[in-house]
């Protein structure tokens, strides 16, 4: 048997629910799960042989006084003992696959549909919650899977032991048959008190991993303004109350794992009492009373089985319900293609503002306020669905991924990944250093790699927590720079550099984006000035286009808002 992960296609999850997500994971691995319950079945039922092989060497052969009978039973014990643990053996080792299955496939499509989701997952579901299902909620589910073999195992030999009793004591039978349904029964109200703790100790793990996480890549700005210890203390009481919450989930297993042991005991002392008097009034022999006590404390085994495997399968669907809440997430644009995109460079317009990008063109767009930029190039990029349209195509109709491939919309907002430098600002294809450090010098980001220890290969922490806001910026220029899209739409490049900075950075822009559509979304003048051509947009409409010159000059509004944007305080770095 071999497991290999990932798989190409890890299959189309069923996230309609919980137990329907455990039911996929089982039927992705039919077989495997088929062969782990037969195993399981198999073993459990040679854990009764002993106790009868025991009673017929007892009774044949102790009681009989012939040694022959002995020896053959006791033989027959010893390789029924060594070809059990064969099959223990491999149970194992076929229920490890199952599980490590279903982790990696959970894995595997939680990742796919994250990147298919794409910038909508953040907006939905904090990072804390997707970081639990990896920390925590993976093990259960996989645990949950147990269920599928020793589970099964466990229901029929259950059976089976109560069939060998009837040939016994229909009586002793009885007092099985009824017994062990209530043991598991005895367990139902702590499950569902463990299902309920469980529920709330995840959503506040999750919430508080992703404070964790804020607090970590706000540090810098927390330590400037003075409120790390405010922060620290809000996450302290918040580690206190899920360690209280921790506390409830694990008195309530431990009430389980102690009832998973003490009631079979319990049980099996009872059967034996009973057994026992049946055995002085002569009803049956010693050695069915041997076999009796033998039977019950081998059951004990697979009682255990069904209540720790409740107890995964309460846990797992805590755990499933927040992946398939991670699943249930669609798109915020739907991908479903009916054009092709436009073979060359197309002009984009956009009928909500009336704003036209022309190709080749360096535009810039200078917005009333910020959010009129922002949903402005959320269509253009095609972020949210739009009447927008490429060339004499509508740009919801082509492949999402020929617009993700030819138009790139790059702000301040955009994740800057772990890893050497090199790769952190060159993530898709891995460009040669002259083109990086060409880059690198349009963005006036030299310095950033002088003081490196490693220039490009030097490790940057995630987010680039390990430089300043505006070393960040420039990365993530030198990035977009990089991938070189057709259309390129940055908004607010700028915005945390000096004026020198900005002023060199936008002379080698206008020159490395030459001939090819680029977008600004800014307020400085000396981007403005640069541009080919300045819409000016004013409750998300354009009121009017041209020259910076001839926009301050003929709009009081420009001229206010382009002063506005050179007089605020710039971040030096």
């Amino acid at each position: 048997m071999r497991l290999q992960v990932p798989y190409a296609d890890p299959g189309v999850p069923d996230a309609r629910g919980p137990l329907r997500f455990l039911w996929w994971l089982v039927r992705c691995q039919r077989w495997r799960v088929a062969r782990g319950a037969a195993l399981s079945i198999t073993w459990m039922v040679l854990l009764m042989l002993p106790p009868y092989l025991m009673a017929r060497a007892i009774d044949d052969g102790l009681r009989a006084r012939d040694l022959g009978a002995l020896g053959v039973w006791v033989a027959v014990l010893a390789v029924t003992g060594a070809a059990n643990s064969l099959i223990g053996i491999t149970r194992h080792r076929t229920m490890t696959f199952i599980r490590t299955d279903a982790s990696y496939r959970t894995v595997q499509v939680v990742i796919r549909h994250a990147v298919r989701v794409g910038a909508e997952l953040p907006r939905r579901v904090s990072s804390g919650e997707v970081v639990s299902i990896g920390a925590a909620d993976l093990d259960r589910i996989a645990r949950t899977m147990t269920s599928t073999g020793p589970g099964v195992g466990a229901a029929v030999t259950y059976v089976a032991v109560a069939v060998l009793l009837v040939g016994i004591s229909p009586l002793l039978a009885t007092v099985v048959l009824v017994g062990v349904p209530l043991l598991v029964v005895a367990v139902g109200p702590l499950l569902n008190r463990l299902r309920s703790t469980e529920s709330t100790y995840r959503e506040r793990q999750g919430s508080l991993t992703a404070r964790a996480g804020d607090i970590v890549a706000g540090l810098r700005v927390l330590c400037g303004i003075g409120g790390k210890d405010m922060f620290a203390d809000r996450y302290r009481r918040g580690s206190q109350d899920l360690r209280v919450e921790g506390y409830r989930v694990g008195a309530v297993s431990s009430w389980i794992q102690g009832v998973a042991v003490g009631l079979p005991s319990l049980f099996l002392a009872a059967v034996t009492w009973l057994a026992a008097r049946m055995t002085a009034a002569g009803e049956i022999t010693v050695g069915e009373m041997v076999a009796v006590y033998g039977y019950v404390a081998v059951l004990a085994t697979p009682v255990f089985f069904l209540i720790e495997g409740a107890q995964d399968i309460s846990r797992g669907v805590v755990a499933a319900r927040r992946v398939t809440t991670v699943l249930a997430i669609e798109p915020a644009v739907a991908d479903t293609p009916t054009a092709s995109a436009p073979p060359g460079p197309a002009a984009l317009y956009d009928p909500d503002s009336g704003l036209t990008v022309w190709p080749g063109e360096l535009l810039a767009v200078a917005a009333a306020t910020p959010v009129e930029a922002t949903d402005l190039v959320d269509r253009l990029g095609r972020y949210t669905d739009s009447a927008v349209t490429w060339g004499d195509t509508p740009l919801s109709a082509v492949p999402l991924s020929a617009v993700r491939d030819r138009i790139l919309v790059a702000d301040n907002d955009a994740y800057l990944f772990a890893g050497p430098l090199r790769e952190a600002v060159s993530p898709r294809d891995r460009r040669d250093d002259d083109a990086v450090w060409a880059a690198i010098h349009v963005a006036m980001a030299q310095d950033i790699v002088d003081a490196l220890p490693h220039g490009l290969s030097s490790l940057v922490e995630a987010q680039g927590r390990s430089v300043s806001g505006g070393q960040r910026q420039r990365l993530r220029l030198v990035r977009a720079l990089l991938a070189d899209p057709e259309v390129l739409l940055l908004v607010e490049p700028t915005s945390a550099v000096d004026a020198h900075t900005e002023s060199v950075i936008a002379e080698r822009l206008v020159k490395a984006r030459g001939g090819r559509t680029t977008v600004l979304v800014a307020t400085s003048p000396l981007l403005l000035d640069r541009a080919d051509r300045v819409a000016y947009l004013v409750d998300g409409r354009v009121v009017a286009t041209g020259t910076h010159t001839d926009l301050l000059a003929t709009q009081p509004g420009y001229r206010t808002l382009a002063f506005r944007g050179s007089d605020e305080e710039l971040v030096s770095d």
